[in-house]
């Protein structure tokens, strides 16, 4: 039983990491887009998208939320975010790089890494709460516990660590 615990964890620990570097990759190209893109660009996709769900729904939260957030998006704030987004794409590139490879000192980096992400996460819940946010910290909760399983476990593996007793 603890055999297929452990089996069932590692697959967890390499999903929930795997789905971090595609969180990463899409963060990556959702900066290099905003960086990239003019505001005028940015009106019409999002016009172009919400379109056909504000003439079905006129109400549509989601819709509305959008269109709403795009018309109140500054140059400034696009530049931050994309920006924002890069560096916190390229974080968890690395992050999900090392752990993906094995490397030691990546899960402790990682912890630490998602530990802040998580602070940051909650500091904004409490100023402006979110359903997506609330969701996405709880995922990431959930990766950093499973990268802590996996890390004591590979420490318990590989045995004492040289110069250690």
């Amino acid at each position: 039983m603890q055999a297929d615990w452990a089996g069932i964890s590692h697959r967890a620990f390499r999903a929930g990491v795997i789905l971090k570097g595609v969180d990463g990759v899409l963060e990556l190209l959702g900066g290099g887009a905003l960086l990239l893109t003019t505001h005028p660009v940015i009106r019409h996709a999002v016009a172009w998208l919400t379109q056909a769900e504000l003439i079905e729904d006129p109400g549509d939260f989601v819709a509305n939320h959008l269109v709403h957030l795009v018309q109140q998006l500054s140059i400034g704030t696009q530049h931050f975010a994309g920006i924002y987004l890069i560096a916190h794409g390229v974080i968890k590139v690395g992050m999900v790089a090392g752990l993906l490879r094995g490397l030691r000192w990546s899960y402790p980096l990682a912890l630490v890494v998602l530990t802040a992400f998580i602070g940051y996460q909650c500091y904004r819940l409490f100023h402006m709460p979110s359903v997506l946010l609330s969701l996405l910290t709880v995922i990431d909760v959930t990766v950093a516990l499973l990268i802590a399983r996996e890390w004591r476990q590979r420490c318990r593996w590989s045995g004492p660590v040289a110069g250690r007793p």
